[in-house]
């Protein structure tokens, strides 16, 4: 009886212990062959940077959505459907090594994700300007590029941003150790990343089972573990190199809104004030008692805030 008991990480009922179990034990147990591909929506595109999966919709204004460390694109379900339906032209493409984008040698730095940015964007929308979402390490990730192509970037929106200068927890202070990181990420590191993606859901618990399934998705394919820890090292764990990108942007005089909530555990709201000093002019929005991801978790608020700063509503 015990085996058909549903939880999940957070304990609301949306998944059998089982299939979690299953979940869990696919990690890392196949290679994303081009047949494996096939079985999911979206498109490819070979970029210098490595392949890449991506979705493109929509006719007017672009907009691209960068996702963060772990969870791959399907996080902006709720703002890329939006957007969509208001008249935009969104993309929204998996980071290498998360989803179904090449897992690639190397080291995971910002200047890698950038590369892929660019190469899409320029492969995609080649001319004028866009609005650029970045998502927790995502962040780290827009403000890479915008300091290198400012002049692609209309307005810059930061979720719960990664790459301020905070209080590392334990477990990536060990992951960055060399050895004790790399056997800590192949005993626990698929169990863990899969069971936290969804421990910040907190108004939209009921939709734990389909963050799980579609997060394991992605983590099925070789490269998942080696890609999330060398990004872990080379750009969360690199503030000298994120902070420095930020201020870079700062300089270029970019429209920057930044959304947090005051209960993320993940990249904790303190950090905010660092970002503010460093972008004395953007606009801040704080969601009382809001977690890490609430652009999923909160859909339909964080699209009333977006469409207001990108049509100027706000203003």
């Amino acid at each position: 009886m015990e085996n058909n008991k549903q939880i999940t990480s957070n304990d609301e009922i949306v998944v059998s212990k089982e299939r979690l179990s299953q979940l869990i034990s696919e990690i890392e147990k196949f290679e994303l062959t081009d047949e494996e591909k096939k079985k999911y929506s979206g498109s490819y595109i070979k970029l210098p940077a490595g392949e890449t999966h991506y979705e493109m919709k929509g006719e007017g204004e672009a907009v691209v959505l960068v996702h963060g460390y772990a969870t791959p694109y399907y996080i902006y379900d709720r703002i890329f459907d939006f957007l969509v339906e208001k008249g935009y032209k969104v993309i929204r493409y998996d980071l290498l090594g998360r989803g179904f984008s090449e897992r690639v040698p190397g080291n995971y730095t910002p200047d890698l994700f950038a590369s892929q940015l660019e190469q899409l964007t320029d492969a995609l929308i080649p001319d004028g300007k866009f609005f650029l979402f970045g998502t927790s390490m995502g962040g780290a990730v827009v403000t890479a590029f915008a300091a290198k192509r400012p002049e692609r970037v209309r307005k810059l929106f930061l979720l719960a941003p990664a790459g301020m200068e905070y209080e590392t927890p334990l477990y990536m202070k060990l992951a960055n150790k060399p050895l004790i990181g790399e056997l800590m990420f192949k005993a626990l590191g698929g169990r863990l990343l899969l069971t936290r993606s969804c421990a910040e859901l907190i108004y939209s618990k009921e939709q734990t089972g389909y963050y799980l399934e579609k997060f394991a998705e992605g983590a099925r394919y070789k490269g998942f573990l080696r890609a999330t820890l060398s990004s872990l090292r080379n750009t969360l764990m690199k503030p000298e190199v994120t902070v420095a990108n930020y201020k870079k942007v700062a300089q270029k005089n970019i429209p920057v809104c930044t959304i947090w909530g005051t209960a993320d555990k993940t990249m904790p709201y303190y950090q905010s004030k660092q970002l503010s000093s460093i972008f004395p002019d953007m606009h801040l929005y704080t969601f009382e008692g809001s977690g890490h991801i609430f652009l999923f978790d909160e859909g339909e608020r964080t699209c009333g805030i977006i469409i207001n700063e990108m049509t100027g509503e706000n203003e």
